[in-house]
């Protein structure tokens, strides 16, 4: 996938900043934080329907965003 790679790539500055171990976590929790909270855009909030749109768990998805720091109420009408 192009995106991907693309992405990875913007990456390379960031690399060199991160704690050698650490790499592969940062960059997971920066990727997932972005997913979750597109995610909740496009469901309004709704966690249940961006549960679904992830293809995990809504108790997984409330865990991710406490854990990420994600603030719901941004995306509710």
């Amino acid at each position: 996938m192009n995106i991907a790679l693309n992405s990875i790539d913007k990456f390379d500055d960031y690399f060199l900043k991160v704690t050698k171990g650490e790499i592969y976590y940062t960059v997971i929790r920066h990727v997932e934080k972005i997913l979750i909270e597109k995610a909740l855009k496009r469901s309004s909030g709704n966690q249940i329907a961006a549960a679904k749109m992830l293809g995990i768990n809504r108790n997984t998805l409330r865990t991710k965003i406490k854990k990420l720091g994600i603030k719901v109420e941004k995306w509710k009408l």
